[in-house]
């Protein structure tokens, strides 16, 4: 296992030991940290397959108010990696602004070139209402490390009706899997539908 995928799970097994404890000691106080983790069959992001394979997702957040700071990684068996860190913050009327630092831990950490860059920072501007979420984001920069042309956009919008939600996604760019070719094309690249039910069991 790769030394940046155990520094990561160590650091939220000790976060979980530690939000353990506050929350013994402190039995009506709310923690601040959240943790977890999620394993999925493969890693889809917005229409894209990275990796391949089964993946273990964990994540790190910290919230204080309106604003949350956080890690989220995922690693597959077969040597994909990626780990990032964001900053959110929420606005009044659903409104929401936040940064997200995506890095790849099989490139150079400090390497911020446009030619052999492994970081891509991303700005976004998200709404989430009863039954309307939207959602848009902008990769600042070039960095052909880990992929990004610069100025890759993408556009979401979700919604919900009672047990049925569904959404679409469409971008440009490093989301086509060719930034060069697909720098100015915007497609439909992501499509989602969810139907949930619940069923009583017993009294």
């Amino acid at each position: 296992m790769n030394r940046y995928c155990k520094i990561f799970i160590c650091l939220v097994s000790l976060t979980g030991f530690l939000n353990k404890g506050i929350s013994y000691s402190q039995t009506e106080a709310e923690s601040p940290w959240n943790l977890g983790a999620d394993f999925y069959s493969s890693f889809v992001w917005r229409g894209m397959q990275n990796g391949s394979g089964p993946a273990i997702q964990p994540v790190l957040e910290h919230s204080s108010g309106s604003f949350t700071a956080g890690a989220w990684g995922s690693f597959d068996f077969r040597g994909y990696q990626e780990v990032d860190l964001y900053l959110s913050f929420s606005l009044p009327s659903g409104f929401s602004l936040g940064i997200t630092d995506y890095y790849s831990p099989d490139l150079r950490y400090f390497d911020y070139s446009r030619e052999s860059g492994s970081h891509a920072f991303e700005v976004t501007l998200g709404f989430s209402g009863e039954n309307l979420s939207l959602e848009a984001d902008y990769i600042l920069n070039e960095a052909g490390g880990i992929g990004s042309a610069g100025n890759d956009l993408y556009l979401q919008a979700g919604f919900s009706f009672r047990h049925l939600s569904l959404f679409i996604g469409a971008g440009n760019g490093w989301l086509l899997n060719d930034p060069e070719t697909n720098r100015d094309k915007v497609k439909i690249c992501n499509l989602g539908l969810e139907v949930s039910r619940t069923i009583k069991i017993t009294d």
